[in-house]
């Protein structure tokens, strides 16, 4: 599916494509090969206190949670779904290349993400995050970090900045969307 320059671009299906002027987006899970990509844009953010690292090993066992945007040459954008039970799921890794930001590619993925949950059955859908704008205009509220006990053990334990951490939680609730 594609748009002419300015037009909106409606929900695309897993593989479909977007438009954005004469930019050419293909939303898409994750392949294998996609790793190294993801382990780059990844690093970048993580080398800028913005997300947690991810270690290569970490990326390969799980890349099928990895939905990515390219355009012809490369992986400009990527995020994950992490599943914790059948009611809760976390958007993380969220990722768009630096000279590619603002551009709308990071509300495509977190739409596609939340479509992914929404199919699971999920009934509430979190991220940890030092942009919580962003995913207020997606619809996510904030809320208390001690809601999610399993992400703060299994994650922010581990983290460098636990004690001083400035992350919001954000949560969207997807029984409470319009349909």
């Amino acid at each position: 599916t594609t748009a002419a320059p300015g037009n909106a671009v409606p929900p695309v299906p897993i593989g479909g494509q977007i438009g954005r002027g004469e930019v050419l987006l293909t939303i898409r899970k994750a392949k294998l090969s996609d790793v190294p990509e993801l382990y780059r844009l990844i690093s970048y953010y993580a080398g800028e206190h913005i997300i947690l690292p991810r270690t290569l090993t970490e990326l390969y066992e799980n890349v099928w949670e990895f939905t990515v945007a390219e355009d012809e040459s490369s992986v400009v954008g990527c995020a994950a779904l992490r599943l914790y039970s059948q009611e809760l799921a976390e958007i993380r890794s969220m990722c768009v290349d630096p000279a590619r930001k603002s551009q709308g590619i990071g509300r495509e993925i977190s739409n596609r993400l939340i479509r992914e949950a929404d199919g699971f059955g999920v009934k509430t859908v979190f991220a940890l995050t030092m942009t919580p704008e962003f995913f207020e205009k997606l619809g996510f509220r904030e809320s208390p970090k001690e809601r999610f006990p399993t992400k703060v053990w299994r994650d922010c334990l581990r983290c460098d900045r636990f004690s001083c951490c400035n992350e919001k939680a954000v949560t969207l609730e997807l029984a409470d969307r319009p349909a």
